[in-house]
């Protein structure tokens, strides 16, 4: 009989967590489902946004997927994977981030059921990695290019793609003004990959129309010590001095001592302070320099011995400023005034200081390099304003990549309902379970244009009916200019039209977006479902659920839970 006992084995710390089997993957499922239900109602032109309060007091209004994943403190270790792919998109495109989390969150909605009737997760798995690579492949036949076209054709349909962009944002009213804006500043810094060098300043006051851009760069007015007010203020073709030292006097460090023999040799080293700090701005003015910008700051006496000889100077400018000023004058930020040569100036044709709103700002237009643009942006609320620079954030990574990878889809829920009705008819032709998981995917794409129409307040059911029928036109019945294009079916670029709540051609009316978003959201939302239908256990560590206990806990009490007797508490 003692042969019989089996010792026990204890494997994990006392008070491990460990759920495992069909309830922890439903549990987890559940939870995603949680995260997609929030960013749900903002999807589209009609997308209602969200007010996000954080612990710091900071209000943030917006409706972009990656902004709004980021603020909910989701600690669900399975819905964190979710709010990753909405940041990866972000990165990666600049646009589709509440598509994304759909559609992984729709993907799972799908799997739920058969998880439950007790289908192996790797076999949906398979399935849903078959449907993904087909999709994309059937994404990237229907995408149109828009290569080989002449400038001006290229700029009016990039500024469809933005305006595309900017109708689902805050700034949607005004997205034909912006979309203008957002296109001529990309193709302003041209083949330059670096987003900083379009710098988008906030001017708090005015309207939405008064935001301007500028060619070159603008930035605020920095402190100034008395004598600025002498400075000329507009200059025509100034060569443009960019320094990275202080040009003030020098105080001793670390209470220097000096022993001296004789009080007249005291003179002599006051005298040598100002020397040096008159030579340094000696050679700033013979180098024919009209405009010195610094990092560092530009004390009182620099700052009127420039006003005496008609030089303007700004000191302390932001560090991504005065890069922006280099790469557009074509100057070099210079750590010493010693040997300034000609080549390490900039130029621009025009500098003048202006005023927006209550802020003065420096402004450098028509720089020869061009290979920078400024975009001041005005409204009302501060929330509005950041809101706004999230939306072109966003325009402006879609305008590049439009430029890179010129190929567009129809939107408004075109391509999706286009892809699903392939997916249908492809599953007819599989023998066995994988068709009915086929059929799934291709029934949790519908969730794009049916959530498009529940968050404008249209009947969805109604919608997707006819979007059906006239995506499964037959090709017989199709007229020579369609079969022309390469489309098998009339209702190819049908999608939601959100105006009247019927379908509309989508691409005719410039419902664009580059192929490359509906390609990244389908491939991230397939892996992130793939990866939480993987996962057949889940262990949390006692140790790990107490650290965050102790850190939330700890926060507010501060010094006083050290040892020792603390006052007493009323």
């Amino acid at each position: 009989m003692a042969s019989m006992m089996q010792p026990q084995i204890i494997l994990l710390k006392e008070g491990t967590d460990t759920s495992q089997g069909k309830p922890q993957l439903v549990s987890n499922i559940n939870a995603c489902m949680a995260v997609a239900d929030v960013v749900r109602t903002t999807l589209g032109p009609r997308g209602m946004d969200k007010l996000i309060h954080d612990d710091k007091g900071n209000t943030t209004i917006s409706n972009d997927g990656a902004t709004i994943m980021k603020l909910l403190d989701v600690v669900h270790p399975a819905a964190k994977i979710l709010v990753d792919i909405a940041k990866s998109q972000d990165s990666e495109v600049g646009d589709g981030t509440t598509t994304v989390v759909l559609l992984a969150g729709e993907f799972l909605r799908e799997a739920k059921p058969f998880i439950e009737d007790g289908v192996h997760p790797q076999n949906l798995i398979r399935s849903y990695r078959i449907a993904s690579n087909m999709a994309i492949q059937k994404i990237k036949e229907l995408a149109v290019s828009i290569e080989g076209k002449s400038l001006d054709e290229k700029r009016s349909l990039l500024a469809k793609c933005a305006a595309t962009t900017l109708s689902s944002k805050l700034i949607g009213g005004e997205k034909d003004f912006f979309a203008t804006m957002v296109v001529d500043a990309v193709i302003a810094i041209g083949s330059d990959d670096r987003l900083n060098m379009i710098g988008i300043k906030k001017v708090p006051g005015g309207t939405m129309r008064d935001s301007f851009l500028v060619n070159g760069v603008a930035f605020k007015k920095t402190f100034s010590y008395a004598g600025f007010e002498q400075q000329p203020k507009k200059f025509l073709n100034p060569k443009i001095l960019l320094l990275n030292i202080e040009l003030e006097l020098k105080s001793e460090k670390e209470n220097a001592e000096i022993r001296l023999s004789d009080p007249l040799q005291y003179q002599s080293i006051v005298d040598a302070e100002w020397n040096i700090i008159y030579d340094k701005l000696d050679k700033c003015v013979k180098s024919g320099a009209k405009i010195v910008l610094s990092r560092l700051a530009i004390g009182d006496l620099a700052t009127q011995y420039f006003a005496d000889r008609d030089i303007f100077c700004a000191g302390r400018v932001a560090e991504d400023d005065l890069h922006r000023v280099a790469a557009a004058t074509g100057g070099t930020v210079q750590t010493s005034v010693n040997n300034v040569i000609d080549e390490v100036l900039g130029t621009c044709e025009i500098f003048e200081e202006k005023q927006v709103g209550n802020e003065r700002f420096n402004i450098f237009n028509g720089c020869p390099s061009g290979q920078t643009a400024t975009i001041v942006l005005r409204g009302g609320a501060d929330q509005f304003i950041e809101e706004a620079e999230r939306s072109l954030h966003d325009a402006i990574m879609i305008v590049r990549r439009a430029m890179k990878n010129s190929t567009v889809v129809a939107g408004g829920g075109a391509i999706d309902m286009e892809i699903s009705r392939y997916l249908w008819q492809h599953a007819r032709n599989i023998a066995g379970k994988s068709q009915l998981f086929i059929n799934s995917f291709a029934k949790a794409l519908e969730v794009i244009p049916r959530q498009l129409c529940d968050n404008a307040g249209f009947d969805a059911t109604d919608v997707l009916n006819k979007l059906r029928q006239k995506h499964a036109l037959p090709s017989e019945l199709l007229d020579l200019d369609v079969k022309s294009r390469g489309l098998k079916s009339e209702g190819a670029l049908y999608g939601v039209d959100i105006n009247t709540g019927g379908i509309c051609d989508s691409f005719a009316n410039f419902v664009w977006e580059p192929a490359l978003v509906k390609v990244n959201a389908i491939n991230a939302a397939t892996e992130a479902a793939c990866l939480i239908l993987s996962v057949d256990e889940t262990v949390k560590n006692p140790k790990s659920e107490s650290a965050q206990g102790e850190a939330a806990g700890g926060m507010g009490r501060g010094r006083g839970a050290g040892r020792g007797r603390g006052m007493r508490r009323r």
